[in-house]
């Protein structure tokens, strides 16, 4: 198990469904995650203050997800020196451009790693990589998955190759 946590926080209990497969991978990876519904406009005392009690609380990463003003990973990120990676959710307007734009473009200062609209499974990859720097056995984990990554892709190949025989 991993010494550190990642946290999840939510603008809105609509995103549960986008944050899922971050919590999967994270349990695939044995990285405790906690998950929290917070907004940056209706609750930023609530969102700052979870900020700033999180390295003390045992977190080493925050994901953030929020969609149209997305502002949670910015609200998050001026509260801690944790990283702070930042997934934006496509809503029913703009196709998440709005959210992905809102997130992507903090002031100096202020930075919020950002993954692709709905990229919660790279959210938590980069999380992993993040707490890897100073746990080997999560390191480990990782060259692992890539190695299974590269074999798949050869496995797929080579079943290309038999199809372009066969032509």
């Amino acid at each position: 198990m991993a010494e550190k946590k990642v946290a999840i926080i939510m603008g809105s209990d609509s995103d549960f469904p986008k944050v899922v497969p971050a919590i999967k991978r994270l349990k695939t990876f044995g990285v405790p995650v906690e998950v929290h519904v917070m907004s940056a406009h209706r609750t930023p005392q609530a969102a700052a203050d979870f900020s700033e009690k999180a390295a003390e609380n045992g977190i080493g990463v925050i994901i953030a997800a929020a969609g149209k003003a997305a502002h949670l990973g910015g609200v998050l990120a001026a509260h801690t020196t944790l990283p702070v990676i930042g997934i934006p959710v496509k809503s029913s307007t703009l196709d998440g451009l709005d959210a992905l734009l809102a997130t992507v473009q903090m002031p100096s200062g202020i930075p919020v790693a950002t993954v692709a609209i709905d990229g919660a499974d790279n959210a938590a990859i980069l999380a992993v990589q993040m707490l890897a720097l100073s746990d080997k056995g999560l390191a480990a984990q990782l060259v692992q998955m890539k190695k299974e990554m590269a074999e798949g892709v050869a496995e797929k190949d080579a079943a290309i190759q038999q199809e372009v025989k066969c032509l």
